[in-house]
């Protein structure tokens, strides 16, 4: 166990990588997942036909199979990919796909009493879906995005296959130096619960902050000239 933890900055190192492909995938994916999650709510058959088609291919389709599609298979066709690339584009693909449906159930589900208001203020489409559903519909996107984030995270660890010099990476070579292969792996066992963790506290952290943009869960407080004769009012 000392040699493997003596190796810290290699895992340090590749800790770094995992997390800056679970960024850069996530954006990717959100991005995706917004675009063709809103095209399936859309009244035009066309976007509608298009975020099932995306929908139902990624979501059906292996990241690590894309992985190698971008990695190994475009270059026989001409197009080159680097691997963090090729990383990128696969796990966002594939997350995006989930996402979609995400965005498309939470927008569905905001009741359809706040869209008729939204018409009688004689907002525009694009006004209803930025300032009225959208808002309350990120509040119901947040906990499966939460889940869908740390799934993510955790398929960071096949990149490691198209030569990423991730946190799997950087413990297979420490496994192989070393020959401890339980102390090895537990270790990077923990440090993957330990990112998974700190993505979740941010994942909390911005659904209070839109429960309280859009005033839930704080008690409403009244002055005391406007409370009932005989009723206290609490401080």
């Amino acid at each position: 166990m000392s040699e493997v933890l003596d190796s810290y900055p290699l895992l340090l190192r590749g800790a770094w990588t995992t997390v800056q492909i679970t960024v850069y995938g996530a954006v990717f994916a959100l991005v995706l997942a917004l675009a063709f999650g809103l095209a399936g709510t859309a009244r035009g058959r066309l976007l509608r036909a298009v975020n099932r088609i995306y929908v139902e291919f990624f979501r059906g389709v292996a990241a690590l199979v894309l992985m190698y599609w971008f990695f190994y298979a475009l270059p026989l066709l001409g197009l080159r990919f680097t691997p963090i690339a090729a990383a990128v584009l696969a796990i966002g693909l594939n997350y995006g796909a989930y996402g979609a449906e995400v965005v498309r159930g939470s927008v569905e589900a905001v009741p359809r009493a706040q869209w008729e208001a939204a018409c009688a203020l004689n907002f525009t489409a694009a006004q209803r879906m930025r300032r009225v559903l959208l808002p309350q519909a990120t509040a119901l996107m947040l906990p499966p995005f939460g889940n869908l984030l740390i799934e993510l995270m955790k398929a960071t660890a096949g990149v490691s296959l198209v030569s990423i010099a991730d946190l799997t990476f950087r413990a297979k070579q420490i496994q192989a130096s070393t020959g401890q292969t339980a102390a090895t792996f537990a270790v990077i066992l923990v440090m993957y619960f330990v990112i998974a963790q700190a993505l979740q506290v941010l994942v909390r952290i911005a659904e209070r902050r839109t429960a309280r943009m859009l005033g839930r869960g704080l008690p409403p407080r009244r002055s005391p000239a406007a409370a009932p004769a005989g009723e206290a009012v609490l401080p």
